[in-house]
């Protein structure tokens, strides 16, 4: 088979940048496009499950920085020559990065001649001098670069490239089972609060356990955490700190959806000064099941949220209006089934038959761009 798509992602996880590129996979098989995928790490996570051809360039992920360095430009040059020797893609196919990292891929395109879209997803890399050759190498082969929001494309411009914001959609499957999950403001007689977040302090978790303690005396507010990583992780992130009674940490997991089942609201605590959120894809998972929601008032949930409709727009470091607003919900059961339907109606527009065609309007456009 001759294929004219070829995706290529670096770390394949449970994490927001493969479940968006799964989506669109999924949106560009539909149209009949032939695609195949390009995947570093060989990992558990939403790309594994992919109904196209992939084939592994070899990245490995470290706890040392030096290390990850060091795999990740040699799965760069991996990715370079497998591309450079595989017959199978077409000489007009469009080359599809997604996040600004596997920049062998844009090499090896511009070598052959072929077009790049970069679909980005990052608002800050480190260090700075790979921020500035990873942008460099998007500038000089990039023919459109995708953006989730609109705050994300201001905030990463490339100049001399074009840009298209695409909002980010939910597949087909998890909509259906959000559509039939009834949302009310108890779960088995508890508030459950519920944030979804790697282990890292810029994500919020101390916010969350400040809050969380904040309000231990509520019996029926219960908080759960559920995190982008192991169990090992889990207890050295939390080594010498002291959890809450009212809170319950959970590893990643494969079936999100159970968790959002049970919520009665959602939180995205991201620092507004050293994590902006370009999108927030929890939250419109959220919003699907009806949940309402607390997002910071920056970056791409802005978008998503308008406060007091769907949630509250709120800095992660304002713990006492965080709770005050938190116990508003607790004990206004009206006020949380108005926000549902609110939710459940904000986000009937981000369909994957939305995100398909506009997606496919961009490597329509690319392709057919004389070279």
């Amino acid at each position: 088979m001759v294929f004219d798509t070829v995706f290529v992602h670096l770390l394949n996880d449970f994490s927001g940048s493969p479940r968006v590129l799964k989506n669109t996979i999924d949106a560009v098989t539909e149209h009949s496009r032939h695609a195949k995928l390009y995947l570093g790490s060989y990992g558990d996570g939403f790309l594994s499950s992919c109904a196209i051809p992939v084939s592994h360039f070899g990245y490995v992920r470290s706890s040392q920085r030096f290390l990850t360095l060091i795999s990740f430009l040699f799965s760069q040059m991996v990715l370079f020559l497998k591309l450079l020797c595989d017959r199978s893609i077409d000489k007009d196919a469009v080359v599809y990065i997604n996040t600004v990292l596997p920049f062998g891929a844009a090499l090896y395109a511009k070598l052959s001649g072929r077009k790049v879209v970069y679909h980005v997803h990052e608002i800050s890399v480190s260090p700075a001098i790979l921020r500035f050759f990873l942008l460099k190498v998007v500038q000089l082969t990039s023919s459109v670069n995708i953006y989730v929001s609109d705050a994300h494309m201001i905030a990463l411009p490339v100049p001399g490239v074009p840009a298209k914001r695409i909002y980010n959609a939910l597949d087909s499957r998890f909509l259906e089972l959000a559509s039939d999950t009834v949302y009310a403001s108890r779960y088995n007689d508890y508030f459950n609060v519920l944030l979804i977040a790697s282990l890292r302090d810029y994500k919020g978790i101390p916010e969350l356990l400040n809050l969380a303690a904040s309000v231990v005396e509520y019996k029926e507010i219960r908080f759960k955490l559920v995190v982008n990583d192991d169990e090992d992780a889990i207890s050295t992130y939390f080594s010498g700190k002291q959890i809450p009674p009212n809170l319950i940490i959970y590893p990643r997991t494969n079936d999100i959806a159970i968790f959002y089942q049970q919520a009665n609201l959602v939180l995205n605590l991201s620092r507004v000064d050293q994590w902006v959120e370009t999108f927030g894809l929890t939250i419109l998972e959220a919003m699907a099941f009806g949940i309402p929601v607390i997002v910071p008032p920056v970056g791409g949930p802005k978008e998503l949220v308008d406060d007091g409709i769907q949630g509250f727009k709120i800095d992660s470091y304002d713990l006492d209006l965080l709770k005050k607003k938190l116990l508003l919900l607790f004990q206004d059961e009206t006020l949380c089934e108005k926000m549902s339907l609110a939710c459940r109606k904000r986000a009937e527009g981000f369909s994957p038959a939305i995100y398909g065609r506009n997606i496919v309007e961009v490597l329509d456009h690319v392709g057919n761009t004389k070279k």
